[in-house]
């Protein structure tokens, strides 16, 4: 599945997965990742915050090794991604937990029906903590764009919800309205790398400003809408569409991007382009407000609603 990029003429871009400079590397990753203090006080706004998210669970990753480029992710390293299979059970984009019946992913994987797997750590062999779930729903951005890839973004509602374990199925943090992220930061993204058949992947980018990427893509390419991440060597590409990106805030991990595009994969001076969640917060809450099934009662005493605060930020968000 591949979708053309326009600069200079007809350009192939292809759709994401994984990618380092010796691709075919199994080494396992090693101790806990740590975040730089730089990094973390380069994040604007407060990124923690979802309406949609389960708050006392998302982002956070019990199992989560150090992040090194190209490597196979530990089990458990990545507990809300999801992937998106075909009606015959073939893997083709990737996708992300954003509560327990809601996956978020990219508009232009979309074209039929479609079925989820999460807590799937191998597209091949043994996966004990799978559950896979049909979608009843597939809602793509109104206003997205099959020839720029702007609003390249999906809602997938599956028919019914998985269990949330606090292991091996979590869903992640969203970032903020209005949240913005600084050049260099470091973030992750992670896929299957569709030729190799391989477990799930992950690989460490840096943040590349928008107006940079612009430059590299052509003036205009890449809008308000866009994330861009990536470095020669490391990228996502084939069959990873729809995947996330994320960054570590605190103890918990935030979905900053969905995969949507670059010019080949991991070419210099062409980083990876990615959806950008935070300019989609209010449409992402409307819909999944808008198309929720009748919810169970919540259980005596319960509230419908709860309030976190995490780095001093507040996140309100509904339990689901």
């Amino acid at each position: 599945m591949k979708r053309k990029l326009s600069k200079s003429g007809q350009r192939e871009r292809a759709l994401h997965h994984i990618l380092s400079n010796s691709p075919q590397e199994t080494q396992t990753a090693g101790p806990a990742p740590q975040l730089s203090s730089d990094n973390l006080a380069l994040l604007e706004g407060a990124l923690l915050m979802s309406c949609v998210c389960m708050c006392s669970v998302c982002g956070i990753a019990p199992q989560n090794n150090r992040i090194v480029g190209g490597v196979v992710a530990p089990d458990n390293n990545w507990p809300w991604q999801a992937s998106v299979l075909s009606s015959s059970n073939r893997h083709f984009c990737g996708g992300f937990l954003v509560n327990d019946v809601w996956v978020l992913s990219a508009a232009h994987c979309f074209e039929g029906q479609v079925r989820v797997a999460v807590g799937r750590q191998r597209q091949f062999g043994s996966n004990p903590n799978q559950v896979i779930r049909n979608v009843d729903q597939i809602i793509n951005h109104p206003e997205y764009n099959t020839d720029t890839s702007d609003n390249d973004i999906a809602l997938l509602r599956l028919e019914s919800a998985v269990p949330v374990n606090e292991i091996s199925i979590v869903p992640i943090c969203l970032a903020a309205p209005d949240s913005s992220i600084h050049t260099g930061v470091s973030t992750f993204v992670t896929g299957w790398v569709k030729r190799l058949k391989p477990p799930l992947m992950e690989v460490r980018v840096p943040i590349v400003g928008n107006r940079q990427c612009n430059c590299n893509y052509g003036v205009g390419r890449i809008t308000d809408n866009m994330i861009c991440a990536g470095e020669e060597g490391k990228d996502a590409c084939q069959g990873d569409s729809g995947g996330p990106l994320v960054t570590k805030q605190g103890d918990r991990w935030v979905g900053i991007g969905v995969v949507s595009f670059g010019f080949g994969c991991a070419r210099p001076d062409f980083p990876g382009v990615y959806a950008r969640v935070s300019r989609y917060m209010s449409w992402i809450n409307e819909n999944i407000e808008t198309n929720q099934e009748p919810p169970a009662g919540p259980p005596a005493g319960a509230q419908d609603e709860e309030e976190v605060s995490l780095n001093g930020d507040s996140a309100s968000c509904h339990l689901l």
